[in-house]
C-alpha cells in the first residue's frame, strides 16, 4: 500500500473517548488525517472564537461519501481480497475508519462503466433484469460496505432510459437509436416511471434500500457517453404524471429528487432555476422531496435562492470530480472544503458527494465521449493493483464523514 494513504497510527494514540480531538491534513501531506488531542484552558488569547446557537437548527444530515461507479467496483474487485476488505474498513468503519455514509450508484450504465447498457435493453418493460455489471460486480461491492457500516445511505440515478424510450426530438417523436443524447419518449412516462419501480424493488431482493433517485444525471447535458436531455417541462410532467404516482401505488418510499446537475444550469436561459419551475406545480411538488446539485459550473449562492422560493424542499450535493485539468493537492484541498464541505452544507445540503471513489492510474475504466483524464478519491496503480494513491478529495470527505453522523442537525454559529 502507498504511504500516502490515511495515518493509522495515529488512532492509537488517542487517550480516551473523554478527551475532544482534531483530524489534521495539510496540503503539503506532512500530516494525512492525523488526530491530535486538544487542550483547554482559562486563559484568553486571540484565537477567532466561534459561539454555538443550539438554539438556530438547520437541516439534518444525511452523510458523507463518493460513488461507486461500475468503474470503482471493478477496481475493488481486482485487488486481494485482504488489500480491498482493509481500504473498504478504513473508508467506511464509523469506529475505526472514516465513516463514509452515503454512496452514489447508477441505475444502468454511466460514463464510468464497462460497458453501455441499461436494466432494459431489449423492448418492453416486462423484459427488465438488473445487468451482470450490477449482479456479478456492483452488487456485491455494495454488500460488503454494507456489512461493514450498515447505516450507509444509496443514492441511485440513471444516465439514459433504455434506448427504445428515446426521441430525438419532442415534435416528431423519431426513434433516437443511441445512448448519447435524446429525449425520454413523452408517450412511454408510464413504462419509464416502471423501470423505476422495477430496479427499486430489485435491488430490495438483496437488502439494499434505495433511499433516493434522482430522475436523470445532468439532464441539460446532452454528449455524455450515455446522456439524455431532460428540461424541467420532462421532469415536471413525468413526476405528477407517472412516476409519483406509481411510487404511491406500490408503496416505495424512496424519495424522488429533481435536476442533479449545476448550479449554473448550463446556461441555458430558459431552464434557469430549474427545481422552482417544478415545485411550482402543485401536483408535482407533492412527490418531491428536493434538488440536487453538481459544482462543475455556477455558484451554490443558487441554493439560496432555490431554498428562499420553497424553504421546505432539500438540498443534496451529489458530485464533484478532480482530475489532470487543474489538479493541486492543496488547492484542490482547500477549495472543495470551502465551497463543498463547508459551502454547500453552509446553504441547506444534507449530503456532499464526490464522484468516483477509486479509479485506477489510467483513469478508469471509462467509456468513449465520457471524461478520459479524471482521478478518483483514491487511484490504484496499473498494473498490479496493490498501491493507493490518496488525493485531496478522499480527505476532504473524511473530514466530515468521521466528525458529522448522519442525523446531525447542524446549528447556527457567530
Amino acid at each position: 500500500m502507498s504511504n500516502l494513504g490515511p495515518h493509522r497510527e495515529g488512532f492509537r494514540g488517542l487517550p480516551n473517548a473523554d478527551d475532544v480531538y482534531a483530524y489534521t491534513t495539510t496540503g503539503d501531506q506532512s500530516k494525512l488525517f492525523e488526530p491530535s488531542v486538544i487542550s483547554f484552558n482559562k486563559v484568553s488569547g486571540n484565537n477567532p472564537t466561534v459561539v454555538i446557537n443550539p438554539d438556530s437548527k438547520f437541516q439534518t444530515i444525511d452523510g458523507f461519501g463518493a460513488a461507486i461507479t461500475g468503474s470503482t467496483a471493478y477496481n475493488l474487485k481486482q485487488m486481494t481480497q485482504e488489500a480491498r476488505d482493509k481500504f473498504l474498513k478504513d473508508t467506511f468503519d464509523p469506529d475505526t475508519g472514516m465513516g463514509y455514509s452515503f454512496i452514489r450508484i447508477s441505475i444502468g450504465c454511466s460514463d464510468f462503466s464497462l460497458k453501455d447498457f441499461t436494466e432494459c435493453d431489449k423492448e418492453g418493460i416486462d423484459n427488465f433484469a438488473l445487468d451482470s455489471e450490477d449482479t456479478d460486480i456492483i452488487i456485491p461491492i455494495i454488500q460488503q460496505i454494507l456489512k461493514i457500516n450498515p447505516s450507509v445511505k444509496i443514492i441511485a440515478t440513471p444516465w439514459t432510459p433504455p434506448i427504445w424510450m428515446k426521441v430525438s426530438d419532442l415534435s416528431t417523436l423519431r426513434r433516437h437509436n443511441s445512448f448519447i443524447s435524446g429525449y425520454l419518449d413523452p408517450r412511454l412516462y408510464q413504462e419509464y416511471a416502471t423501470y423505476f419501480v422495477k430496479y427499486v424493488q430489485a435491488m430490495a431482493k438483496y437488502n439494499f434500500h434505495i433511499y433516493a433517485i434522482t430522475l436523470q444525471n445532468e439532464p441539460l447535458n446532452k454528449g455524455n457517453s450515455a446522456s439524455c436531455f431532460m428540461g424541467y417541462e420532462q421532469q415536471r410532467d413525468f413526476i405528477k404524471t407517472a412516476l409519483g404516482p406509481q411510487f404511491a401505488a406500490n408503496n416505495i418510499s424512496t424519495k424522488i429528487i429533481i435536476y442533479d446537475h449545476n448550479y449554473n444550469y448550463d446556461n441555458i436561459v430558459t431552464q434557469e432555476h430549474y427545481p422552482v419551475h417544478i415545485y411550482d406545480d402543485a401536483e408535482a411538488n407533492k412527490y418531491i422531496d428536493g434538488a440536487a446539485y453538481h459544482a462543475y459550473g455556477g455558484f451554490n449562492t443558487e441554493m439560496d435562492y432555490v431554498t428562499s422560493k420553497y424553504p421546505n424542499k432539500n438540498l443534496y450535493f451529489t458530485e464533484i470530480a478532480i482530475g489532470e485539468w487543474n489538479y493541486n493537492f492543496q488547492g484542490d484541498l482547500m477549495w472543495n472544503t470551502r465551497e463543498i464541505g463547508i459551502g454547500t452544507l453552509n446553504k441547506g445540503s444534507k449530503c456532499a458527494i464526490m464522484w468516483n471513489l477509486l479509479l485506477d492510474t489510467n483513469h478508469g475504466p471509462y467509456r468513449p465521449n465520457g471524461c478520459s483524464n479524471s482521478y478518483g478519491a483514491v487511484d490504484v496503480k496499473v498494473p498490479g493493483y496493490s498501491e493507493l494513491i490518496y488525493r485531496s478529495h478522499y480527505y476532504d470527505m473524511a473530514h466530515l464523514s468521521k466528525v458529522i453522523k448522519p442525523d446531525s442537525i447542524r446549528l447556527g454559529t457567530t
